[in-house]
């Protein structure tokens, strides 16, 4: 193996450590210099030093604790240099020992850097897209462009939305905690959306050679049990958990062998995660009728359907109505038109997708037209059929989804007219 190749290894092992660990280094980080902006900022000095000093000494044993460890240092290091933070330094200075921190004493309190992250990143002093934009860069490691796909927005407007967002958490001296009463409701609803984003990024990625990022999926099922546990009374955190419980137990069947993705219809339902089944269940019976809640009943309708034939697609799409009715998006409508394809059939869900083409919001979402593709392949409608498969396949930022769009286009090529 040449040097070259060992450096550039090494670069990758490098990224992919801190794009996995990156929201517990600033969360940690955070803990110590409460601002986190700067937290940020010396989560990505410790990645250049990481970038600098790996390729020499190789890859550590414990990456993630390497990591950790060094921009703790340098939080530590910027605390000392600033006088007016010396009285801290005692509160601090157990940061450079890997030890648990005490129980807290409030019984409500809870011990978890991310959830304290999110929290503050969802404070009533900024405005609900950028409480979400700033806790998906900081938490999920997202990118401005990532971020910008999810939102459906320009990649600068997220941009300016982190920046002014990361200022005003600084001007206010936003405290670093889990709040509590009203504020803590306040707050829920924005808490909510960035967990439920963060898993779906990793449930469907929206860029990369991956469909699915377990490691996001994981960090946000895990802070979605957390809350659950927290605000046992709010039937929709209940819900949410519910959804990400059954989602999460299908992730083992999204993908073959070599990564490529599997519709759910050919899903080998064996490989879906029971244990998660029956924690769906369990969280459904606590939730409410939210939006989370009423997209948890639509999960539990494929997760107990033992094969896809006996999925009920019209309980399904009365779920949709009652979703519709609560939160109205062009997203829900056009999932609301896949369920009625399958309970009435094509044609008239074909009605649906064509009455959304002119949507603003899904000018470059891709869905449209691979859904719209494959109802015109059901109708019979091949070379339409292929046309629009191609146009997703533009779309779409993910190699994976990619790679399908253009097979079902060949597959729609080489059927007879």
């Amino acid at each position: 193996m040449t040097a070259a190749h060992t450096a550039a290894s090494t670069t990758d092992a490098v990224e992919t450590v801190f794009r996995i660990e990156s929201a517990r280094i600033i969360a940690g980080v955070t803990r110590i210099v409460r601002d986190v902006g700067i937290a940020e900022e010396i989560a990505q000095d410790a990645l250049v030093a990481a970038l600098e000093q790996w390729p020499e000494s190789g890859v550590p044993d414990k990456p993630g604790a390497w990591l950790t460890a060094t921009a703790k240092h340098r939080a530590i290091d910027l605390v000392r240099r600033k006088e007016t933070y010396a009285r801290k330094l005692a509160e601090v200075g157990r940061a450079l020992e890997d030890v648990p921190p005490p129980e807290p004493a409030d019984a409500e309190d809870i011990d978890d850097d991310l959830l304290r992250l999110i929290f503050t990143a969802c404070h009533p002093v900024l405005a609900a897209p950028a409480r979400i934009a700033l806790t998906l860069r900081l938490l999920g490691g997202l990118t401005t462009s990532e971020i910008a796909r999810a939102f459906l927005v320009p990649e600068a407007t997220v941009a300016q939305r982190i920046v002014r967002a990361k200022r005003t958490l600084a001007r206010a001296r936003v405290p670093f905690e889990v709040p509590y009463g009203t504020d803590r409701s306040a707050r829920l609803s924005s808490v909510l959306e960035v967990i439920y984003l963060i898993f779906n990024e990793g449930y469907a990625a929206t860029a990369g050679d991956d469909l699915v990022r377990p490691a996001l999926c994981e960090d946000a099922l895990r802070l979605a049990r957390v809350l659950a546990n927290l605000m046992p009374d709010e039937p929709e955190v209940h819900g949410l958990a519910a959804l990400l419980e059954f989602q999460a137990s299908r992730i083992p069947a999204r993908t073959g062998p070599d990564g490529e993705p599997v519709l759910l219809a050919d899903q080998n339902r064996a490989r879906w995660n029971r244990m998660l089944v029956r924690r769906g269940v369990e969280a459904l019976h606590r939730a409410g009728r939210g939006p989370y809640s009423l997209q948890a009943a639509i999960a539990a309708c494929h997760a107990v359907a033992p094969r896809y034939e006996d999925t009920d697609w019209a309980a399904i799409a009365t779920l949709y109505d009652r979703l519709l009715a609560l939160s109205p998006s062009p997203v829900v409508e056009l999932n609301r038109a896949v369920a009625v394809s399958m309970s009435e059939g094509p044609a008239a869900a074909l009605k649906l997708v064509d009455a959304l083409t002119a949507e603003p919001a899904l000018k470059s979402y891709h869905l449209l037209p691979s859904v719209r593709g494959d109802l015109l392949e059901r109708l019979g409608r091949t070379t339409e059929a292929r046309e629009e498969f191609e146009r997703a396949a533009t779309l779409t930022h993910n190699a994976r989804e990619r790679e399908l769009l253009l097979t079902k286009a060949s597959r729609s090529a080489s059927r007879p007219r």
